[in-house]
């Protein structure tokens, strides 16, 4: 994954709460949820979030024994090539047992520096 100079769309900084990776212009963090900063009411970074994408989906353990799985996301460009994979989360289930995972994608107009608010 290429980074953004500081300031232009795409920019990234690290969370002081949990240090995960996150937008520069991000007032909340989406992982750890925490306050960053104030926003002035108005602006991009307090606007509504869009989410075009979510899906949940849970799964059972199907037979006695334990299985173990993997969650991998992938995140690819418009050519096909793959520009980020994370190793989300790692367990095991055992019988009976139940997981469900959701994925969402979270977007706002990204802030080009000035204090107008892109409309959506």
């Amino acid at each position: 994954m290429t980074a953004a100079p500081s300031g232009t769309p795409g920019a990234t900084r690290i969370c002081p709460h949990c240090r995960e990776t996150i937008l520069e212009s991000a007032s909340v963090c989406p992982a750890c949820r925490h306050k960053l900063r104030f926003s002035e009411p108005g602006t991009a970074a307090s606007a509504p979030v869009s989410v075009p994408l979510r899906v949940e989906g849970s799964f059972r353990n199907p037979d006695s024994g334990a299985w173990e799985y993997a969650m991998v996301l992938t995140i690819r460009n418009e050519r096909g090539e793959e520009i980020a994979r994370k190793l989300v989360g790692v367990g095991a289930m055992q019988p009976d047992e139940e997981r469900t995972f959701a994925l969402s994608v979270e977007m706002q107009a990204a802030s080009t520096g000035n204090k107008r608010s892109r409309p959506y």
